[in-house]
């Protein structure tokens, strides 16, 4: 495409203040800012942003309601049997090579005081063991266990992490310069999801600098448009992929492909599965998976009311009194590849966008000065990974409910800032769950033995400990209660 015509495309499509300091630039930074605004579809932007400029106010509340009992399932009080079945299940599934997990790893360490990916943060284990790291043993630990169970030759779980423009490059490094932390680089794929450019609040996009437009990161429900244009889909046909295991990298507790819940979503027979923790408290701020106009859909935990988060029902198995709203969304779900493989036919129309008002540095187009605003000045557009539940059918969605002190830690904040979802409160749940394991496997710990780690070389999970290894293996007593 000539100059000339990029700048018609622009001016067509209302946006064509992207080209105010071209003349002024110098050669280079022209080309930088053509090379970058050729990327762009500024048609596409336009019809995003006046979506989501005039989009209709949320449903009435009245119409959620707690996920039916036939969708929903809980490993706190199925009996062992059930938990066993879903397990051989899923295990058998793993043996034959059809199952893939893919990472969402494209958020920076920000908001935890370091510029790096999350995935690199050291969250102060005695072995200083990475995110990164921890999940990368726990699917070498679980290849192997499943070749070891089956008798299978060779066991691959192919690992798809979702980078974005900032994380590409260092993600890639990181698992260069630890040898990609014992698996085979063959089968990890580093794939990004897509940038949008920040508009201002009448749908403009706003230029960073004279030669170069401000862009976001376009959620983690990008990871739908990702996975087609990065040619993940193609890679999964390839290798003969059939059901997909998606999480979020700051969870230092996830079990990447784990068996109970490949074998509850393929029991069911469900196209989309979800894992799910109790809420802690009623008024837990956390996104809540419920029935929405008779589909499953997260919703944000202002959008019941009171009497709602208090409402309590008696479970059916327990006979036990519990929240009727209580599944925590942990972003932790199954796919099958056939749903998919249907991707282009919903993502770019089916999905919403949302806004998020930021205060985003941009050159002010009149006076060409750079500006660092005080307050949100404009807006990051972006999609949710939970926005395609609603086009599904409780009898092709399905939830698990598992406890959070074994699966669920996320790592949010900075340690000393918040007092929760920390790199303390991550390392502390997951020494607590390691003293656990060792404790039921017949050992013996110390009451001020605060926690144990237990390296995911030796444990996938609880029941499947020390597989390969001894209780010596184990790192015991590194940190020791008050």
């Amino acid at each position: 495409m000539s100059l000339e015509e990029l700048q018609e495309t622009y001016a067509t499509a209302g946006q064509s203040q992207v080209f105010t300091f071209y003349d002024s630039l110098d050669e280079s930074s022209q080309k930088l800012l053509v090379s970058q605004l050729a990327t762009i579809d500024p048609a596409r932007v336009s019809r995003i942003a006046e979506t989501v400029l005039s989009q209709a106010p949320e449903s009435d509340p009245s119409e959620i309601t707690p996920l039916p009992e036939s969708a929903t399932a809980s490993v706190l009080t199925a009996p062992p049997s059930q938990i066993e079945e879903w397990e051989k299940i899923g295990t058998s599934l793993i043996a034959q090579n059809s199952v893939a997990v893919v990472l969402l790893a494209g958020g920076q360490g920000t908001r935890l005081g370091s510029s790096a990916p999350k995935g690199c943060f050291d969250i102060g284990l005695p072995s200083h063991k990475s995110l990164f790291e921890l999940q990368a043993e726990r699917i070498v630990s679980l290849q192997n266990l499943v070749q070891n169970r089956t008798g299978k030759t060779e066991v691959i779980i192919p690992w798809y992490i979702m980078t974005s423009g900032p994380t590409r490059a260092p993600t890639e490094t990181f698992f260069k310069e630890h040898s990609y932390f014992g698996l085979d680089p063959s089968n990890i794929k580093f794939f990004e999801q897509g940038v949008l450019p920040c508009i201002d609040n009448s749908g403009k996009i706003l230029l960073e600098g004279k030669d170069k437009v401000a862009v976001a990161p376009d959620g983690n429900g990008g990871i739908y448009r990702a996975l087609v244009q990065e040619d993940v889909l193609l890679d999964f046909a390839k290798r003969g992929i059939k059901h997909v295991h998606a999480y979020c990298v700051d969870n230092c507790l996830v079990r990447m492909a784990d068996p109970v819940f490949l074998g509850f979503a393929e029991s069911r027979g469900v196209l989309v599965a979800t894992k799910s923790v109790p809420k802690r408290h009623p008024k837990e701020n956390v996104g809540l998976i419920v029935a929405k106009d008779g589909h499953p859909a997260v919703i944000e935990y202002s959008e019941i009311s009171d009497e709602m988060a208090h409402r309590t029902v008696v479970d059916s198995e327990s006979g036990k009194k519990v929240l009727a709203f209580r599944a925590a969304n942990i972003v932790n779900h199954y796919y099958s590849v056939e749903y998919l493989d249907t991707i282009p036919t919903w993502s770019e129309n089916y999905l919403p966008y949302h806004i998020a008002r930021k205060k985003i540095p941009c050159v002010d187009l009149e006076t060409g000065e750079s500006i660092s605003p005080s307050k949100p000045n404009g807006i990051k557009m972006e999609q949710f990974i939970f926005d395609c539940f609603p086009q599904l059918d409780f009898a092709q969605f399905g939830n698990l409910e598992v406890r959070r002190e074994d699966e669920f830690s996320p790592l949010k904040n900075k340690a000393g800032t918040v007092g929760e979802d920390d790199a303390d409160t991550s390392r502390a749940d997951l020494l607590k769950q390691g003293k656990r394991w060792v404790v039921a496997a017949g050992a013996t710990v110390s009451d001020d033995v605060a926690g144990v780690e237990v390296p995911p070389l030796i444990s996938y999970v609880s029941n499947l400990l020390f597989h390969e290894g001894t209780v010596s293996s184990v790192r015991l007593g590194y940190e020791r209660s008050s």
